[in-house]
Parts: structure tokens; C-alpha cells; sequence
């Protein structure tokens, strides 16, 4: 037998083998049978088998559409609503036929199509027949397949419920328990808001362990992404509450001030009645109540009268600019100390505010205790007091003098007509008055002693109206008790809501 004839013998066998052997292992067979051709002839045989980077298909493959056919059609016999769909395979490309109930179906189909191996494409040739049967018929029975797992499961959810409710119970129970968590904390604010914190944990707690038994593990993580994204969007919806709530907080636990302070907030003065989670309730000096929110609080100014019962108020009496100031400011002040509610220390004081152009002003200062007198009464009482004082030591508290320049017509008008109404002994002409530019001479006219007796009437008047009655009330410093009381009703009707607290810690 030749060579040739070998040769032809066992690619004969290996095209065989072909069929049922992959495409690496038909080149192995190929090349052993050069090699031992070529050593059955005496050439060399190869050292090293030529690398190969891709399979090699195999020639005469046939193709399998007849397999994908089948599979195809077994997998839609499996799936309700696909079982009317025609399948045709040609050279590994799927055509879907028939008929369908909906487009969901015609859809779900042409994707298993498309999954299954060896298909090149799949057309889309179905008849969307929307039949009223076909489409509820699915839907009756899916229904009733639910209906019948939660008949089943009802027992495990009678269990999860219970068990869901006794972790609820307990940490309502804990939290009401007012006597632990005020031994926790001083402050009613941070022990309440501690009670509700405990009662809230209990309760997912229970949801969860609800869940669990359930075998609903994944609704908790769809419950928690939930409540993230809905935490968000209330965030921004109530972010003034959320910002009033947390300034509720930092002033409980701070205690800027107490009930029964005055105070002045953002230049909004009253007595402090309560605080509550959302506003600070104030009692207006006028009696009317007064609700700031309480992230205005927080953020700004608090003057607290109360604080330091020593307060100071002031005021300005004007003597003659003929007068010692200093002689004015001792009788002034041994009127005002001689007053039961001016304090001794610190002690009333007095200095020379200005020189007008008519008089010397004079600034008082005095100390009163405002926890015990009335403030605006003090001061009104004070300046009373020293005025008196200068006026009956012969200090005057002159009025501002203007002068006025006329020409020569209009001045010997003005002095026939004061000569016609004023007697000459009341006209006093100032002997040193400046010569005006027109070489007409103005007169500074005053009536000194109409002015004397118009004072001297003043008195005796008031001395007639104070001996008619008593002026007890007016002259009493003490503090108004109704509005007090106004305040102690609010603060009674408050009850345990005021976060204010006498024994935490003041800043």
C-alpha cells in the first residue's frame, strides 16, 4: 500500500470523526497523522504543532434548528398564554406566530425566544388577539392563588401580629414610666423627648421581628429606603417645626430664663409665662399674651430684668444757666435718697449732661430694687420729688428763649401793640442787645412777673387738688399685683407643659 492511499485512509476516518468530535481535537488527529505519515516515509517529523488563536467550526456542520424548534416550543407549552404561539426555525433564526392574549405576553415571549442557544434573531409575527376571557381569566386565578397563600399563612400572621403588639405594649409601658426617665435627666424636655425615643424603637423593633417571622426580610429594606426618602421631603416640609423643636431643646436645657422673669426678646418685653415644644409665652406689660416662636428665641437677644433685681433709670432736669449746677445736683439728690425705694448701694448719682443755650441740663441716675417697687412708678415719683426740691430752693427750670430780629416798621408795631396790653413796669429791654445791620436796635421783651404769679397759682392749685383727696396710690412704688396674678393664673392653667424647670442648672 502507498503512501497516498494511507494518507487517504485516515482522512477519510478523521472527516468521520468530524461529525462527533470538536473542532480542536480533529486538528490534534490531523496532525499525529501527518507526523506518522511523515515518519512512515522518512521525512523529519515537526518539532512544535503550528499555535491555533480561534476554534475552528467544523465544515459540514448541519444546523440544530429542528433542537431550538422543540425547546422553544417546550418552554412556551410551560408558561400560560403561550401556548397558541407557532414557532418556525430556519437556519437559526426563530419566527414567533400565533396568537396571544396582550402585548405583555407577545413581549414575554419573543424574549425566551431570544435566550435560547444557537438563536440568531427572533421576528415578531404574533397576533395580539386582547380577548376579554383570555386577559381576565389569569388575573380571577392569580387572585385566588394569593387569597389561598394568606389563608395558609394566616396562622404565622395571627403569630407575627402578637408578637408584634407585646414589643409595642412594653415600649409604651417603658415609656411611661416618668419616674426613670426623670431620674435620667433633671429636665421634663429631655426626659420626655428620651420616653418617646424608647417608645419609637420598640416599636420598629416589633415591626421587624413581625417581618421576620413573616419571611418578608426584604419589605425591611424596602420600608427603610422608604422611610429615608420620606424623612427627606417632610424634613423639607416642616423644617421651621423640626427648627422650633430643636431650639425647644437647646432652651430647656439651657434655661435662659425662668416663669416670673421680665424680659425683653427681640424688643418684644413682657413677663415670661411658660415654654412650650413650639413657642415662648410671654405676659405683655399691657396683660395680653404673647407667643414667640422659639427659634427666634434661641437666635436672639434676651435681656432678663429679672436676672438682677437692681435696676437703674434716669432722667434730665434743666436749671438756670445763672444757677451752680453742683448746688442744684445736692438738692436734687437729697430729694430723691429721701425716698423709701431708692436704693443706698448702689447709691443715686447725678452729673451735668450738657450747657444749652438757656440752661444747664442735669442727668440723674438712681437704683431701685425692681422685684420689689415698680419701675416706671419709681421714676416718675423720683422726678417729681426733684423738681420740687429745685423750685422750692429757688432753682428755676427755665423754658429755651428765642430771640427775634425786625426791621423798623414791624418792631414799632410790635411795641404798640405789647404797650397797649402790657403795663411798663412788666417790659424789660436788655440794655446790651446787639445793633442788627439796619441800625435798628431789637429788644428782648419778657414778663417775669406774670410769670412768677402764673407759678405761685400752679402751686396753690396743686395743693388743692392733693388736699382733696389721697395720693397714697399714686405715690406707691410697689409693683401692680394684678398683673402678677393675671401671670400665675397662666402659669397655674399651664399645668405640667412648661419645659421651664426651677431645679435644672441656669446658664
Amino acid at each position: 500500500m502507498s503512501i497516498n492511499s494511507i494518507r487517504n485512509f485516515f482522512c477519510g476516518v478523521l472527516l468521520i470523526l468530524s461529525v462527533t468530535l470538536p473542532a480542536h481535537a480533529v486538528i490534534d488527529e490531523i496532525v499525529a497523522a501527518d507526523s506518522a505519515l511523515a515518519a512512515a516515509s522518512g521525512q523529519a517529523e515537526p518539532t512544535t504543532a503550528p499555535e491555533v488563536d480561534t476554534p475552528i467550526e467544523p465544515v459540514s456542520a448541519p444546523p440544530k434548528d429542528n433542537e431550538i424548534r422543540q425547546r422553544i416550543k417546550g418552554i412556551f407549552s410551560e408558561i400560560e398564554g403561550l401556548h397558541n404561539v407557532t414557532v418556525t426555525v430556519n437556519q437559526g433564526v426563530v419566527l414567533l406566530g400565533g396568537e396571544t392574549p396582550n402585548e405583555k405576553k407577545a413581549q414575554q415571549a419573543l424574549k425566551l425566544a431570544g435566550r435560547v442557544g444557537n438563536v440568531v434573531t427572533v421576528e415578531d409575527n404574533i397576533s395580539r388577539t386582547l380577548d376579554v376571557q383570555d386577559n381576565v381569566t389569569p388575573v380571577v386565578n392569580d387572585l385566588k392563588a394569593r387569597a389561598q397563600g394568606l389563608v395558609k399563612a394566616l396562622p404565622l400572621l395571627l403569630v407575627a401580629l402578637l408578637v408584634f403588639a407585646v414589643v409595642a405594649w412594653f415600649g409604651a409601658w417603658l415609656s411611661g414610666r416618668d419616674s426613670i426617665w426623670q431620674r435620667l435627666t433633671p429636665n421634663p424636655f429631655v426626659a420626655e423627648l428620651l420616653s418617646q425615643t424608647i417608645k419609637v424603637i420598640f416599636i420598629i423593633i416589633g415591626l421587624i421581628l413581625g417581618l421576620s417571622l413573616m419571611g418578608a426580610e426584604a419589605i425591611i429594606g424596602t420600608l427603610l429606603g422608604g422611610a429615608g426618602v420620606i424623612g427627606i421631603a417632610v424634613g423639607f416640609a416642616v423644617k421651621d417645626t423640626i427648627e422650633n423643636y430643636i431650639s425647644s431643646l437647646m432652651l430647656s436645657v439651657r434655661q435662659p430664663f425662668r416663669a416670673r422673669d421680665q424680659v425683653v426678646i427681640n424688643g418684644q418685653e413682657g413677663i415670661v409665662v411658660r415654654l412650650t415644644s413650639r413657642a415662648t409665652i410671654l405676659m405683655t406689660l399691657d396683660g395680653n399674651q404673647l407667643r414667640i416662636p422659639n427659634s427666634e428665641v434661641f437666635k436672639g437677644t434676651i435681656l432678663n430684668y429679672t436676672k438682677n433685681p437692681e435696676r437703674r433709670f434716669t432722667f434730665q432736669l434743666g436749671v438756670d444757666a445763672n444757677d451752680d449746677p453742683i448746688a442744684a445736683i445736692k438738692v436734687g439728690l437729697d430729694a430723691i435718697n429721701s425716698l423709701d425705694f431708692v436704693l443706698t448701694q448702689p447709691k443715686a448719682s447725678a452729673n451735668i449732661d450738657q450747657v444749652g443755650d438757656s440752661n444747664i441740663v442735669l442727668s440723674f441716675q438712681v437704683w431701685v430694687d425692681q422685684s420689689k417697687t415698680d419701675f416706671s412708678k419709681a421714676r416718675s415719683i423720683a422726678i417729681r420729688e426733684a423738681k420740687h426740691a429745685l423750685e422750692d430752693q429757688g432753682f428755676s427750670l427755665p423754658e429755651p428763649i428765642y430771640r427775634l430780629r425786625f426791621n423798623g416798621d414791624i418792631e414799632s408795631a410790635l411795641k404798640q401793640a405789647i404797650l397797649t396790653n402790657v403795663s411798663t413796669d412788666e417790659i424789660v429791654s436788655s440794655p446790651d442787645t446787639p445793633i442788627s445791620s439796619d441800625g435798628v436796635a431789637p429788644h428782648t421783651v419778657t414778663i417775669e412777673p406774670a410769670e412768677a404769679q402764673k407759678k405761685i397759682e400752679a402751686k396753690q392749685r396743686a395743693k388743692k387738688v392733693l388736699s382733696e383727696g389721697s395720693v397714697d396710690d399714686i405715690l406707691d412704688a410697689r409693683p401692680d399685683t394684678k398683673l402678677m396674678e393675671k401671670v400665675e393664673e397662666e402659669i397655674a392653667e399651664a399645668g405640667a407643659s412648661d419645659l421651664l424647670d426651677n431645679h435644672s442648672p441656669q446658664e
